[in-house]
């Protein structure tokens, strides 16, 4: 009918349904790490909010209809090599099965295809919508040691300026009135990311200006962080003056997610004196019927077509790559053991790495020739995916809510391994008993990978490897290995303990690696 504004403008409708099919296409396509992603959401407390971020982009893009209506929707050439790139990208994370890469390549997709399909003045448009998809991506936990220890720092340190003394190892310190510890859950990073999620909302919404968003998100990365400390301070506090009464249980949650929410919500109030009034619509609006000018009837399906070859790409080289990956089941070979070092009945703890899904492991002990205790700890993978895979930052010497372990001091330190120089991570391990800190059992532990051949500590060496591996046709087996030793008592220096390692590699290494390697080629 005439006089009536269309709800989708007519030069809108070939491209807007070619963008909804791209969009369904990748979705369906890369529908292992859509899933993921949803999955991560709904078990995660940090990352829930992922359920709403695509219905406000899509919200922020209805806000902007008046301004794309008048615009013809032309394909960005640009477009197919930045998606090609975000394929690649999401090829590459498949192979080492890392879901940050994959699912922030999914959401890389799925806002270039905007401008593959629409062009690049439509994506400028919605710049802030698009971007923010990027908030769905449950990426942060690499944050979280760096802030679990700026925590911990900032509480000691107002425990002993209020006059209270603290003995402190690693992320665990103990008060007169009993032992506390920094776990994932004391980092802020929920906080963190719930600050800076909706306050990149706030600023869009409520400032016109770049430098009044940019000083509003500045604020709001900082008064999470600050506030998470004063949080656990003060939840110390007053589990030390309440004789562990409150602020120990269920309480200890709510007391935090309470001064968080007054904390965000004065920052907010705050933020709100400064709101720039919105455009008027006089502003906003172009006169109907001003339409740029026009478009062929089949470009945005060869635009379709295109994408699609980009999006299906990296399906194709998966299924046509020998991957030589083996699928006989593992049986792990112990490596012998020569003289002077001798094999024990058992190993010298009951401690064992939270390493997760692995195909085989082995624990077992040794001695030297002074009878100075040794563990070896190895865990083989194979057919590796997203829930067994060798390097996965979920698996570690010992959990943060270890009821037995405690982590209390890590690092890293130079060794040898068949006369060549290998950087182990280290780490002190201490358990929890009763009495005095000195009468718990104390490990030192050297961690390193094997992977595609050679040895390293590096996760990142590991990941790249491990691709290095399944695109020459190696193979994704590898081994996640762990030698440990007793400290004597808790003066025993790191440098005696650090020295029997060395010793242990230097005289079975080549046993070591020859039951590794006899393991994977095993029939």
């Amino acid at each position: 009918m005439t006089g009536r504004t269309q709800l989708i403008p007519g030069h809108w409708r070939r491209p807007l349904a070619a963008l909804v099919l791209l969009h369904a296409v990748i979705l369906i396509a890369y529908w292992h790490s859509a899933w993921g992603m949803a999955m991560i959401w709904a078990r995660s407390d940090t990352y829930a909010h992922g359920f709403v971020v695509p219905i406000i982009s899509l919200w922020l893009v209805w806000r902007q209809r008046a301004v794309l209506a008048p615009m013809v929707p032309r394909p960005g050439r640009l477009a197919w090599l930045l998606m090609a790139g975000a394929a690649a990208l999401w090829l590459a994370g498949d192979l080492v099965a890392v879901n940050a890469a994959t699912q922030l390549a999914l959401v890389t997709l799925i806002v270039l295809s905007v401008p593959a399909v629409c062009g690049w003045r439509v994506a400028r448009a919605l710049a802030f919508p698009l971007g923010f998809l990027f908030f769905a991506v449950p990426i942060g936990d690499f944050l979280l040691p760096r802030l679990m220890e700026w925590t911990a720092d900032f509480t000691v340190m107002a425990l002993r300026a209020s006059g209270i003394p603290v003995y402190r190892e690693g992320l665990q310190f103990i008060v007169p009135s009993g032992a506390w510890s920094v776990v994932e859950a004391c980092s802020g990073i929920r906080y963190l990311i719930a600050s800076v999620t909706v306050g990149c909302l706030f600023a869009y919404l409520s400032y016109q200006g770049t430098r009044k968003r940019m000083v509003f998100m500045v604020v709001a990365i900082l008064v999470p962080l600050v506030a998470n400390w004063v949080r656990a301070y003060l939840i110390v506090m007053l589990g030390h003056l309440s004789g562990n009464t409150i602020a120990t249980g269920v309480d200890h949650l709510v007391y935090g997610w309470l001064f968080f929410g007054i904390v965000i919500g004065v920052m907010f109030l705050i933020g709100a004196r400064w709101v720039d009034p919105a455009p008027s619509a006089s502003q906003a609006m172009v006169p109907a019927g001003r339409v740029e000018g026009s478009i062929p009837k089949g470009t945005p399906w060869l635009a379709l077509v295109l994408a699609f070859s980009v999006v299906l790409a990296p399906h194709g080289l998966l299924a046509a790559m020998d991957l030589g990956t083996q699928a006989k089941p593992v049986q792990l070979v112990a490596p012998v053991v020569a003289a002077p070092w001798h094999a024990t009945a058992m190993p010298p703890s009951h401690w064992l790495p939270a390493f997760e899904h692995a195909s085989d492991t082995l624990d077992m002990g040794l001695t030297d020739g002074q009878n100075q205790p040794l563990g070896l700890h190895v865990s083989y993978y194979r057919q590796q995916d997203y829930q067994r895979k060798l390097v996965s930052s979920e698996s570690v010497l010992v959990k943060s809510q270890d009821p037995v372990w405690a982590r209390v001091a890590s690092g890293s330190v130079n060794a040898r391994l068949q006369g060549r120089p290998l950087r182990v991570a280290s780490a002190v391990l201490r358990q929890h008993a009763p009495g005095t800190v000195a009468d718990a059992q104390r490990l030192l532990a050297w961690r390193f990978y094997w992977v595609r051949g050679t040895f390293t500590a590096s996760d990142y060496a590991g990941k790249i490897q491990g691709a290095l591996g399944r695109i020459s046709g190696w193979g994704d087996d590898g081994a996640h290995i762990v030698i440990y030793t007793p400290l004597s008592d808790a003066k025993e220096s790191e440098i005696d303990a650090s020295a029997r390692l060395q010793s242990y590699l230097d005289s079975q290494g080549d046993a070591l690696v020859a039951a590794l390697e006899q393991t994977r080629g095993r029939d």
